[in-house]
């Protein structure tokens, strides 16, 4: 099931799906997944099964759920890669950032764990620095974030501990917004980025062409190491 649960929103007019996987005993923390522009796909979820093997509450909503609920795609199928980058263009992120309060709202006060953090890729990796600077979440990483350059305003209202991996190739950002992204925020106390040269956009994605096996369990790693100390 892609799918296993749902999320009040905000307002509580509306609820939207969520993926949960759910570790072994208590968990030492939670941590929302934030989709890529492919939804909750089967990498998605597998990321979500992964933390929970590590011992957190991993949640992945549905941010897309407002123009077509449960869509997901596979970014090496052609036709399916072109109607997730139409789905972007629709998709409000004001709004997602909502859905990722409300997730946060929803893991704190009805799953009853405390500490939460995310993590976002692509699109989701964008999400994650906005999440950041917009909401009370614990700890946040953001593998190939796009447009984040036109984000840096926002920076002075991070107060929680924050990762970026910036893959150097990577044909979503230019080397102008990378540039832009270190000399916004390599000094910024809550903030640390980490590049991977020469390397393209989906390089940690779990399945499909994109991945590079050696790099992505360096950040994964890096990742693992982030969480254990900000979330427990």
């Amino acid at each position: 099931m892609s799918l296993n649960t749902t999320i009040p929103t905000l307002e509580g007019d509306a609820q939207f799906g969520a993926y949960v996987a759910r570790p072994e005993g208590s968990p030492r923390a939670a941590i929302i997944v934030i989709q890529e522009i492919f939804g909750v796909n089967p990498g998605i979820r597998q990321k979500c099964d992964k933390l929970a093997a590590a011992g957190y509450l991993a949640v992945a909503p549905d941010l897309f759920w407002r123009l077509e609920p449960g869509f997901e795609t596979d970014p090496d199928v052609p036709d399916q890669f072109a109607r997730a980058i139409a789905m972007m263009g629709e998709f409000d992120q004001d709004a997602g950032i909502r859905d990722i309060e409300a997730t946060i709202h929803h893991i704190r006060r009805t799953l009853g764990v405390a500490k939460v953090g995310c993590v976002g890729y692509c699109l989701g990796g964008r999400l994650a620095f906005m999440t950041a600077a917009r909401t009370d979440i614990d700890a946040s990483v953001g593998y190939y974030g796009v447009g984040i350059d036109g984000l840096l305003g926002e920076k002075h209202a991070i107060a929680h501990p924050v990762m970026l991996h910036i893959p150097t190739a990577d044909g979503f950002v230019p080397r102008e917004t990378q540039a832009a992204m270190h000399a916004g925020l390599d000094d910024h106390p809550k903030v640390t980025l980490h590049d991977y040269e020469g390397l393209d956009h989906g390089f940690a994605t779990e399945h499909g062409q994109r991945r590079h096996e050696e790099a992505a369990q360096l950040a994964d790693a890096r990742t693992a190491a982030f969480f254990a100390e900000h979330l427990g």
